[in-house]
């Protein structure tokens, strides 16, 4: 079905978005710049020096008797072992949230390894708890991309809904010579749109409004979840973001047929009709499951003219059976990831990486995860 919500007054909902290592943090900036409001941010690294060039106005350093503030070195049981270490800070800072996003880049140590500990301690505070991450680009190895599967298992267990953003899918759209750290800040652009989709629908107000209520109700121990984005221009600019919306690669070509929950985004300039917004919804129709539960909103952006941008998160692809979390006793994550077949190599060991860091930069040593002593020894 498809609810027109009449307009409604009541007090927003606090949300709160939390960038774990290197990868979230960098999304983090990136969602600043961006403007993203209402919402409160919040860094979380064992690298102290990313940290403190962090623009997040809340900050928490994991595992300072751990790590000594020189990162996890790709090794996620550190990320997740630093994570426990400062359980207690990190409940401090997500206390009073309704929502929480936790964001993050899988594949590295303290991201992979600190993201679901992290994820648990929202949950256990009652907060709605959004993963959304990007796996791997495929350049970026073998080993890498299985740390990757495993943290995303560990991950999934421990939120309402997680969000993947496969990275190598958005090289499919890209022209070929698109330079290396393009990449990444497309990469950050995805997960700042599969946040800011989600919270403009519950913070700001255009024609048909959603609130905390709704999303709650699609995003609620879902598990799996993927998004599509689409634009469209013209005439047929509402129809055309639409299609381009539920047949986006970042789909990973799973039909929305399978999902029993739809949260759609419709963002537009001032005179975007209702009529518009209509045959757009239609094609979601046609496409979607016959029980789906399709919630939309639309926002009014005056600063765009004559575009129109579509974001679409399908949820319950599997309907899990999944208890609430307040049934869930409030101790401590002790489960670790299924690392076995990943081969642990030392610390030290980072020829690969520091390569790649010459070759780019120091924007994408903090992609790659590299720690800070390795930073210094790179220059």
């Amino acid at each position: 079905m498809i609810d027109f919500e009449a307009e409604r007054t009541l007090p927003a909902a606090k949300i709160k978005v939390i960038g774990v290592g290197g990868g979230g943090g960098n999304a983090i900036n990136s969602m600043i710049a961006a403007g993203l409001s209402g919402v409160d941010f919040i860094a979380a690294n064992t690298d102290a020096q990313a940290l403190a060039n962090n623009r997040a106005p809340f900050k928490v350093q994991l595992g300072t008797e751990l790590t000594r503030g020189l990162g996890a070195g790709a090794d996620p049981e550190i990320g997740r072992a630093a994570a426990l270490e400062d359980k207690d800070r990190i409940a401090e800072l997500l206390e009073g949230a309704d929502m929480v996003f936790v964001t993050a880049g899988m594949g590295g140590g303290t991201g992979t390894g600190a993201a679901p500990v992290i994820a648990e301690v929202a949950r256990e505070l009652g907060a709605l708890t959004v993963g959304v991450v990007t796996k791997p680009f495929d350049f970026e190895g073998n080993r890498r991309a299985r740390q990757a599967q495993a943290g995303i298992e560990s991950l999934k267990t421990a939120v309402d809904t997680l969000i993947t953003i496969p990275n190598q899918r958005l090289l499919s759209v890209a022209e070929r010579r698109m330079p290396l750290l393009e990449a990444f800040r497309r990469a950050d652009e995805v997960l700042l749109n599969a946040v800011q989709g989600i919270v403009d629908l519950i913070q700001n107000h255009g024609y048909v409004n959603v609130d905390f209520a709704d999303a709650r109700a699609v995003m609620a121990n879902q598990g799996m979840a993927l998004m599509g984005t689409g634009r469209g221009r013209g005439e047929e600019r509402c129809v055309e973001a639409m299609h381009a919306a539920i047949h986006s690669p970042l789909l990973e070509d799973v039909s929305i047929q399978g999902a029993t929950g739809l949260l759609i985004n419709i963002t537009g300039p001032a005179d975007l009709s209702l009529m518009e917004i209509d045959e757009a919804l239609s094609v979601v129709r046609e496409a979607a499951h016959d029980d789906a539960n399709i919630i939309f909103g639309s926002v009014i952006d005056p600063r765009i003219e004559d575009e129109v941008k579509i974001t679409i998160i399908a949820t319950g692809f599997s309907s899990p059976s999944r208890a609430a979390h307040r049934a869930r006793p409030a101790t401590p994550v002790q489960s670790t990831m299924d690392l076995e077949e990943v081969p642990r190599a030392p610390v030290t060991n980072r020829s690969t990486y520091a390569n790649v860091a010459r070759e780019v930069g120091a924007d994408l040593q903090d992609e790659l995860d590299v720690p800070t002593y390795l930073r210094r020894e790179l220059r």
